[in-house]
């Protein structure tokens, strides 16, 4: 086969007129291979391709590409050999070098700078679990970010239901002033019903919530958290890098406050990198939109049955009610606001009027020294502390006056629509149906039934606040 210049040479010489005779003498190149290059220049290679030994494994190598494209010659070839393969490895690094997949040039973005009250982000994190003496429960913070301050609001849960997530709205519109013209989120399953392609249906009851608040929503695309980087980066990443490393936590309520020490003392008056400007005297809440004056009702909501041995389910817990409700269902609502008013109630305690009725139990337990009289000559079981004293609540959000209240506790307010019965009843954590006595971080907390009945129940702290209502 001739190179590549001798074929340029025929060319040349045969367009100068020479013949073919005299440049086969002048070449040394046989007459048959002249005419046959002058015919065609680019000849076709005589040999077929041999077979080679990796070509049985080359679809195999392209799956190993498309699950790492980082992977090595030398780990492709450890797999290979465990198959058969009896190849070279020279030849396999030829092939991985030639059919690597080439990785593509990295995205370039604009930054983008809302002005004030235009933009909040919005996201969840998961940060593990809290032990509550063995017991675990996930834990979850809820992050808001206004765009252009950079100020931000935290608030940790144990659950990420739709009533969880408006709470946590609601706190936050309370706690920075008002809410903002948009609200951005990824795809939450509490938000987002539907996403197809840039189309984006949201869930009617978040549409209804937002419609309350007076702010439009706005959906990032899938797998596009550039596009509210700044909730990303300065809210839940900055949460992992500042506040959670190096600290630990009795409950959630313990949890969030130390997040609102943090946010009070540290996130919110450290000088950001970007504005060049502490985020407390960038905020402007004069530019955000006015919050409703009535708090819509966003509790956690269940029927519960109350079953012969006088206890309902709610939440993962049990709890005793009075006798007379056997056989009714009840309404219950629980609110995580208005727990962090009230002591937590240690595990076994209990408020039980049943001793009244059971003279041998009182007795015993008088006898025993486990019980104690209390005010309005009920019985309370475990050690007297300042924690088993009921207390007055403050405001809840909202302006409502909140008093905690026991059936017979003459030295606390009764509710104002409070009417006169002949002995209150109570709910009582049931202690007695637990094998570990009450579900953990229980809060001690006081409710009315039908309007005219005191109550007491252990909730957990996610949702402390239980309300039954028939």
């Amino acid at each position: 086969m001739l190179t590549l210049d001798q074929i340029n040479t025929i060319h040349q010489l045969h367009a100068e007129g020479w013949s073919l005779r005299r440049i086969e003498r002048h070449l040394h190149i046989c007459l048959r291979s002249v005419r046959k290059y002058l015919a065609a220049p680019e000849q076709k290679p005589s040999r077929q391709p041999r077979a080679s030994k990796l070509d049985s494994f080359k679809p195999l190598i392209d799956e190993f590409f498309q699950q790492d494209s980082a992977v090595t010659a030398a780990v492709i070839l450890q797999r290979l050999r465990a198959l058969g393969y009896t190849g070279g490895h020279t030849i396999l690094q030829e092939y991985v070098r030639q059919h690597r997949p080439v990785p593509t040039a990295p995205r370039a973005f604009v930054r983008m700078e809302p002005n004030a009250g235009e933009r909040f982000e919005v996201d969840w994190g998961h940060f593990g679990a809290l032990d509550y003496s063995g017991d675990k429960r996930k834990l979850y913070a809820f992050a808001l970010v206004e765009c252009h301050s950079r100020m931000l609001y935290l608030e940790f849960t144990h659950s990420q239901s739709f009533e969880a997530f408006a709470r946590c709205h609601i706190h936050a519109f309370h706690a920075l002033g008002g809410c903002s013209r948009e609200i951005w989120y990824d795809n939450l399953a509490t938000a987002v019903a539907e996403h197809d392609g840039r189309l984006v249906r949201f869930h009617p009851r978040f549409l209804a919530f937002a419609k309350e608040y007076g702010f439009f929503p706005r959906a990032c695309n899938r797998a596009a958290g550039w596009e509210k980087g700044k909730v990303e980066r300065v809210g839940i990443g900055y949460v992992r890098q500042n506040f959670w490393p190096l600290r630990s936590f009795t409950d959630l309520h313990d949890v969030n406050r130390q997040a609102r020490q943090w946010l009070e003392e540290i996130a919110n008056q450290r000088l950001h990198r970007e504005t060049r400007q502490r985020p407390i005297d960038r905020f402007q809440p004069t530019a955000l939109r006015a919050i409703p004056v009535l708090t819509p009702d966003y509790r956690d909501s269940a029927e519960a049955f109350v079953h012969k041995d006088i206890r309902l389910h709610f939440d993962g817990n049990r709890y005793c009610v009075p006798p007379q409700l056997v056989g009714r269902r009840l309404n219950v609502k629980a609110d995580s606001s208005f727990g962090h008013h009230l002591s937590r109630s240690e595990r076994g305690r209990f408020l039980s009027p049943l001793l009244e009725t059971r003279p041998n139990s009182r007795c015993r337990s008088l006898r025993e020294g486990t019980a104690r009289p209390a005010a309005g000559g009920g019985l309370l079981s475990g050690p007297a502390t300042a924690d088993s004293v009921p207390r007055t609540l403050p405001a809840a959000p909202g302006g409502r006056i909140l008093p905690a209240w026991s059936g017979g506790n003459g030295s606390l307010p009764r509710p104002p629509n409070h009417r006169a019965v002949e002995s209150d009843s109570t709910i009582w954590p049931g202690c007695s149906g637990f094998r570990n006595g009450p579900r953990p971080g229980g809060w001690r907390l006081r409710s009315r039934l039908c309007g005219q009945h005191s109550a007491a129940a252990t909730v957990p702290p996610s949702d402390s606040t239980a309300r039954a209502v028939t």
